[in-house]
């Protein structure tokens, strides 16, 4: 029998996916500023430029960042248009200040649940404009339907151009040999456990395996000296990568989400480490707030927190 904070993970995860709810949710004159509220702890702003100002303040105290803005399953190519042209705004504003910082994607969200070349397109203009600015692009993974045509995309523009990067998930089983392969290419690679619900056939489940095995991979990288992302916030982890001395070399970053432990980070940084913070903006918050929630029962309840703060908020303004 699986164990009460295990029910709450599978249903929000199953809550991310659904789009009913999703959009009763979302389209509720009710719902929806109380939902933001609890997204807004994670979502730096609904605007562009609400997320480069917090962007400019993180780069103020030290921390590299990665903004996203957020979106993923585009089905309509001028949805997938408009995205783009967001991604070359939100280039073009950071290669204006010289912010060398991280610009990070799904790349359904540009067209990869239309097609393989629709994605390829969108991607090779955003490479090539982010390219003038020293600007870092990171691909985000996704679920694993979508593995092999992410890995096609990837490789023929990284074959090219050397500032993009790709994220991978321990939990999946095939990551090992999917790391022998892109560790051919110049691109960072960024590592994360997998936030995704995938069947036990093709995916370990959070458990001790998983740890060893993220450690293993993080290890693989280390030794070859490939650029690398350590995007996690599980302590044990960080403490035997910090045993290891991995966060000493110039290659290696450790990466956290925004308004997901940011105290761990900060003690991390006054240590000398690389810091990054990723930074996901825009509308299209609903399936990232799932996630976050689902990530830790903790989230659930700071979340209730922020809803009901907002509530008593409205009813005092009552009175």
């Amino acid at each position: 029998m699986k164990k009460p904070e295990q029910l709450v993970i599978q249903a929000l995860k199953s809550a991310a996916r659904n789009h009913q709810m999703k959009d009763a949710f979302l389209l509720s004159n009710e719902l929806y500023p109380l939902l933001l509220k609890a997204a807004r702890r994670y979502v730096a702003g609904e605007e562009r430029t609400e997320a480069i100002a917090i962007a400019k303040n993180m780069s103020s105290k030290d921390y590299r960042f990665s903004l996203e803005f957020i979106g993923e399953n585009t089905v309509l190519l001028e949805e997938c248009q408009k995205a783009t042209k967001e991604f070359m705004a939100l280039i073009e504003e950071l290669g204006k200040i010289s912010m060398k910082q991280t610009v990070s994607f799904d790349l359904s969200h540009i067209g990869l649940s239309i097609n393989k070349e629709v994605a390829y397109n969108h991607l090779l203009q955003l490479v090539q404009q982010a390219n003038k600015y020293d600007i870092l692009l990171m691909v985000s993974m996704e679920e694993s339907s979508k593995t092999d045509d992410i890995l096609t995309i990837y490789k023929m523009i990284a074959a090219q151009y050397d500032n993009i990067g790709i994220t991978l998930q321990a939990h999946l089983y095939r990551t090992e040999l999917d790391i022998q392969e892109l560790v051919q290419y110049p691109g960072k690679i960024r590592i994360v456990k997998g936030a995704f619900q995938e069947p036990s056939t093709i995916a370990f489940e959070r458990s001790e395996e998983l740890n060893s095995r993220y450690l293993q991979y993080v290890d693989l990288l280390i030794k070859l000296k490939h650029p690398i992302s350590i995007a996690t916030h599980d302590e044990s982890i960080i403490q035997v990568m910090e045993q290891r001395q991995y966060f000493h070399q110039a290659n290696v970053e450790i990466e956290m989400l925004y308004g997901i432990r940011p105290d761990l980070l900060q003690s991390l940084k006054e240590k000398g480490y690389n810091c990054k913070v990723y930074l996901p903006y825009g509308q299209d918050w609903y399936l990232y707030l799932c996630h976050r929630l689902a990530e830790n029962p903790e989230n659930v309840y700071l979340a209730l927190a922020d809803i009901l703060s907002t509530v008593l908020e409205d009813s005092s303004e009552g009175y």
